[in-house]
């Protein structure tokens, strides 16, 4: 695990940093923070902590953090998926950290962060992180309890808090994504019983009944949401090594959702079942209901948990193949390959690092929720990074670059006389820009996916480079053009302080590929903020994750604001201008009119 440690070190320096400089600014009032040393009481078979046990704590560090905020009971309502990184060994400390982010009317989200601490070896690394979901109780009366809004103190505080608003979108479609696929027939129909090595999905089968009582419970006397998935995470567990006849490795959980209350006294019947087993992972459902001795089940809690085996050398082992059970189990294997491709998606568009996922992710209307998110927060995540440095200025339009390893980053931004809404209404028509920008020689939309979010395809000039090294546009005739394929999404504010947003990174579309009349190039993130600093003064600020297609433009710009960058956004600030007020406005009527009295009017 030592060098595995060490690169997840690496990978976590820049979250460190912005750690270092919050705890300097004081302690957020939500955050709570939990630190357990493991013992042989809280580890499974090989001294490692048991999942569940970690789960118990996660869930009420969390609500902790949550009631401190709302200052009333609260209960969990979710838990959105996690990826377990590493496991824990007994003797090693697990310190958990949670804060909310966001409250909205009558919900909140929290945010957990899990790491690992070795006494001996003064080493940390991180273990997985969640995002909870809680509500207040009820009153008295039956009424809900409106939540008071979060105060954010420092700018990671408020990218957390924008972003909530994008996770939550993800949440609210997740159960739609999964019908849409399975009733398009985007999945592809698997012939299960093939090949002789398939075992009865009825064997995998494991259902047990736990009586709740008051050690189970809160201190509002429900039960416990961690100690429910706790229980849940053991029959998903017995059900996967009966597949294996092995001991498994939990890897991933999909969203816990609660449907309804449990307190002392009920009966909760789990029920686990292996829904499919792919080459080197498992899937397993999971359901919770409760009981009373007299009354008919509640539907508690659904979950479907993905487990591994690992050979001595910590690769995982090919598995046997799932013979479902007519019906209802072809059903399971079908909805466990709908949720594989989904787990797919959120791994390379979500989980993962920006340089670690392709630039262009194929596009479908199954994968659009987690690619607007990942565009949206990318390029929020770009503007809050802490290490941007002023390279140039020229006539207050600034320049700002940031290294990042093998990435190069840049800003340029200025202040325009021209209200943010409008800025932001006229900057998000991607189809006028090369009105503006002559790296934009045309820009045509493919399709509007709903009111935020847009397909463009953008041709650019090609780019030859000089006798001295610099890249200069080609001319008439020389070279090939650049086309790009740009999923656009456009954000409001979230509140006061918060920008206006709209986010560009390349997709690709089977309706559109390549062609040999064009070189395709990729955006991994760019796009603009625009921040109303004052009464009818917006600050835009536009950003560029600098891509090999993207970087011929602008390296002879790096050292100094010359020419591209300079211009450019002249001619934006100008085009801002000169529509700043919208057509047919009483306010525009008489700007024209007198303009008209005075001399030639301007282009608009």
């Amino acid at each position: 695990m030592s060098s595995a440690v060490s690169d997840n070190l690496e990978k976590d320096e820049d979250e460190e940093e912005d750690e270092d400089e919050e705890d300097e600014e004081g302690l957020n009032p939500t955050e709570v923070k939990m630190s357990q040393i493991v013992m042989p009481c809280h580890s499974n078979h090989q001294q490692e902590l048991s999942v569940g046990q970690l789960l118990k704590w996660m869930d009420s560090t969390a609500c902790l953090s949550a009631e401190r905020h709302a200052g009333a009971p609260c209960v969990t309502a979710s838990m959105d998926d996690i990826h377990f990184e590493h496991t824990i060994s007994v003797g090693q400390v697990v310190n958990i950290k949670a804060k909310v982010n966001r409250a909205f009317n009558t919900s909140m989200e929290v945010g957990i962060q899990v790491s690992c601490e070795d006494l001996f070896s003064d080493r940390h690394w991180r273990v997985c992180h969640a995002y909870a979901t809680f509500v207040t109780q009820r009153t008295k009366t039956g009424q809900k309890v409106i939540l008071k809004p979060i105060m954010t103190r420092t700018q990671k505080e408020q990218v957390e808090y924008s972003l909530a608003a994008e996770r939550r979108r993800v949440r609210m479609v997740h159960d739609d994504i999964i019908r849409d696929l399975l009733s398009n027939g985007s999945i592809q129909q698997v012939e299960s019983s093939a090949g002789g090595n398939t075992v009865a999905a009825e064997r995998t089968k494991v259902e047990s009944v736990e009586l709740v009582l008051p050690p189970h419970a809160n201190h509002q006397v429900n039960t416990f949401g961690g100690q429910i998935m706790a229980w849940m995470v053991n029959v998903a567990m017995i059900a996967a090594s009966r597949l294996c006849q092995a001991h498994p490795t939990l890897r991933t959980i999909d969203m816990f959702t609660f449907r309804g209350p449990s307190q002392v006294g009920d009966r909760l019947l789990l029920r686990a079942i292996v829904n499919n087993a792919f080459k080197n992972s498992m899937e397993v459902g999971v359901r919770a209901e409760a009981y009373q001795e007299e009354g008919s089940n509640r539907h508690i809690n659904s979950a479907f948990m993905t487990f591994e085996v690992l050979h001595n050398h910590g690769k995982p082992c090919t598995l046997p193949r799932i013979r479902p059970e007519p019906l209802e189990g072809e059903r399971r294997f079908q909805e466990a390959i709908a949720r594989k491709k989904i787990r797919l998606d959120r791994k390379y568009i979500i989980s993962c690092k920006q340089s670690d996922i392709p630039l262009s992710v194929p596009w479908d209307p199954t994968n659009q929720v987690y690619l607007s998110y990942n565009n949206v927060s990318a390029l929020k995540l770009l503007a809050a990074r802490n290490s941007w440095r002023l390279s140039s200025e020229k006539d207050k339009v600034r320049l700002y670059t940031l290294e990042q390893k093998a990435m190069l980053s840049f800003r340029v931004e200025a202040e325009v006389h021209v209200p943010a809404q409008r800025a932001f209404g006229l900057l998000a028509e991607l189809s006028h820009r090369p009105s503006w920008d002559k790296h934009y020689q045309k820009c045509e939309l493919i399709h509007q996916v709903d009111d935020d979010d847009f397909l463009y395809r953008v041709v650019t000039p090609s780019v030859h480079r000089g006798a001295v090294g610099s890249p200069k546009s080609a001319g008439p005739g020389e070279g090939v053009l650049q086309d790009f394929i740009l999923l656009a999404s456009k954000r409001k504010p979230c509140s006061s302080g918060d920008p206006y947003v709209i986010a560009l990174r390349s997709v690709t579309l089977p309706t559109h590929p390549p062609t040999e009349e064009y070189n395709r190039g990729e955006v991994l993130c760019a796009g603009f903020t625009i921040l109303e600093v004052k009464n009818n003064v917006s600050l835009i600020s536009y950003y560029n994750q600098a891509s090999p297609e993207v970087l011929p433009y602008i390296s002879t710009d790096i050292a100094g604001l010359s020419s591209s960058f300079y211009h450019t956004f002249c001619s934006c600030s100008q085009y801002l201008t000169e529509n700043r007020l919208p057509p047919y406005s009483e306010e525009r009527v008489g700007h024209d009119q007198a303009t008209s009295a005075d001399g030639p009017a301007g282009q608009t």
